[in-house]
């Protein structure tokens, strides 16, 4: 399938407010999520699932991570003569308050992408809420309406600080006012937008001046003379934006309901794909209630945890609410428990690695000269 009636934008240069080992190394729209996917797997598989065959992504500064997990884009389909993956430049130091995710800079310093496409359409996305939705119907709801933009929204489940926007909604399903944060049962902005291509194009040349504000921060005193619109999602919709919530939404996918809302069968989350071996477990192994990625091999004991791809749990050894990435060894007799490991670590043999529900212990992603770190208890 083709849509021929949108290109896709997405932003990838979120910047988290407060520091994470967790970014030392990577720009938070790469952040492995659920064992085996990225943020940013979930809005281009939005878009791949619905047609669009033209995306720019916008580029953080420290891009690396990014460039090597999307490559030409084949993995969702993008790899084109016409069209495809587009990496876009991007504000080096992102943007992290207020809700701030089409950042007006980017979308000017970008005007290209838009004046050489002939599709009526942009679809806007940013990589922090992550949702599997129907864009097609969406794409077509906004045709009808009529509007000039779309916002896409969801009843908050939680209160919210300034990383989310909640929209006040009028008569008719019209926006009306942006406000920063949300209590639980607000109007939360998805990060997620349809804009017609020409009016983007018209406020491109009009709001140079105010190319530090976000978009529709940008538009909200004109509210009255360009028609917004709204489109209420009904399924799940996770907010990640800081180490805390990483740890938390990442947790509540191991509950089986939720998960089930999220990964739709006839509409799957794409990621790049990787030649590895089924996952191994041996005699005497307890795997209960975790993801567990495929090249993994389980000796030992794995409890409501997700594992990345390649991870050994020795004999004796136990991970329990924990996130642990790629390649990390635990060794016989260590104990894993509240915490999060980051890629190419090794937790030696009788180690007790320990945070708490509220205190999440992080250890960052081991040298890449080392290939693995050995943890000094």
């Amino acid at each position: 399938m083709i849509n021929r009636k949108a290109l896709g934008y997405i932003t990838a240069n979120y910047t988290c407010r407060t520091r994470t080992k967790l970014l030392d190394e990577r720009p938070f729209a790469a952040l492995p999520i659920f064992g085996r996917y990225r943020l940013v797997d979930f809005p281009l598989s939005n878009m791949a699932n619905a047609g669009i065959k033209t995306v720019g992504i916008v580029m953080p500064g420290n891009y690396r991570a990014l460039i090597d997990h999307l490559g030409s884009g084949r993995d969702w389909m993008l790899d084109r003569k016409k069209g495809g993956l587009f990496m876009l430049p991007g504000n080096a130091f992102g943007s992290s308050k207020e809700g701030m995710c089409f950042l007006l800079r980017d979308i000017i310093s970008n005007k290209m992408l838009f004046q050489r496409s002939d599709k009526p359409y942009v679809v806007m996305m940013g990589c922090n809420i992550i949702y599997n939705l129907d864009l097609a119907e969406i794409i077509e709801a906004h045709e009808r309406s009529g509007a000039h933009a779309t916002m896409v929204y969801a009843k908050a489940e939680r209160a919210h600080d300034d990383d989310v926007t909640s929209l006040e909604i009028g008569e008719a399903g019209r926006v009306k006012a942006l406000h920063p944060g949300c209590c639980y049962g607000d109007n939360k902005f998805l990060d997620c937008a349809i804009i017609n291509r020409e009016v983007l194009l018209q406020i491109i040349d009009r709001c140079g001046a105010m190319d530090y504000l976000d978009l529709f921060h940008a538009l909200e005193p004109e509210f009255g003379r360009i028609d917004v619109c709204s489109y209420e999602f009904k399924g799940l919709s996770l907010g990640i934006f800081d180490e805390e919530s990483y740890f938390q939404r990442s947790m509540d996918l191991l509950n089986p309901a939720l998960n089930d809302k999220l990964f739709c069968p006839d509409r799957p989350i794409l990621t790049k794909a990787h030649d590895a071996p089924p996952a191994k477990y041996t005699n005497g192994s307890v795997a209960c209630n975790s993801l567990i990625s495929a090249g993994c091999a389980i000796k030992g004991t794995v409890r409501n945890s997700i594992l990345s791809r390649g991870v050994v749990v020795e004999h004796g050894a136990s991970v329990t609410n924990s996130i642990v990435m790629q390649g990390v060894v635990i060794k016989s007799g260590a104990r894993v428990e509240n915490a999060i490991i980051d890629k190419n670590n090794v937790v030696p043999a009788s180690t007790e690695l320990r945070g708490t529900p509220d205190a999440t212990l992080v250890v960052a992603k081991a040298p890449v000269i080392a290939k693995k770190t050995v943890i000094i208890d």
